[in-house]
């Protein structure tokens, strides 16, 4: 199975709270990125975030829709999210929406994840296209 790897930015972070009640509050967060590496691309995502009152426990959950090129194949895809992070423990993957995508990248499968290191954003993607 072949892994795509590289680095992101993140170009867009657009939180909107929509519950601040006790124990945490949750957020949408509308999300734009830039791909460099195996994946080259744009994405836009939109996430649910849940950050309790202590602001050391948090998790996430959301889509992600990729556009642009993974080992120089052309198209798009979606990327769902679930994410957990307990104080210095953290846990973030993805998985490709079966049947989402386009162009070369039809019959896309696969997943992988994400490592924030201190900031900087780099990620792996395992991969199958029919």
């Amino acid at each position: 199975m072949p892994r795509a790897t590289g680095t992101f930015t993140i170009d867009g972070w657009d939180p909107q709270p929509y519950d601040t009640a006790e124990g945490a509050t949750l957020t949408r967060v509308h999300v734009t990125k830039t791909f460099d590496g195996d994946l080259t691309g744009t994405s836009t995502t939109d996430i649910i975030t849940a950050v309790s009152q202590a602001e050391t426990s948090a998790a996430y959950a959301g889509f992600e829709r990729f556009t642009g090129t993974v080992h120089g194949r052309k198209g798009t895809f979606v990327l769902h999210h679930t994410a957990t992070q307990h104080a210095e423990e953290s846990a973030l993957s993805w998985t490709v929406l079966p049947g989402s995508g386009t162009g070369e990248l039809l019959g896309i499968r696969g997943g992988g994840g994400i490592v924030n290191d201190g900031g900087v954003h780099s990620f792996h993607l395992d991969y199958e296209l029919d």
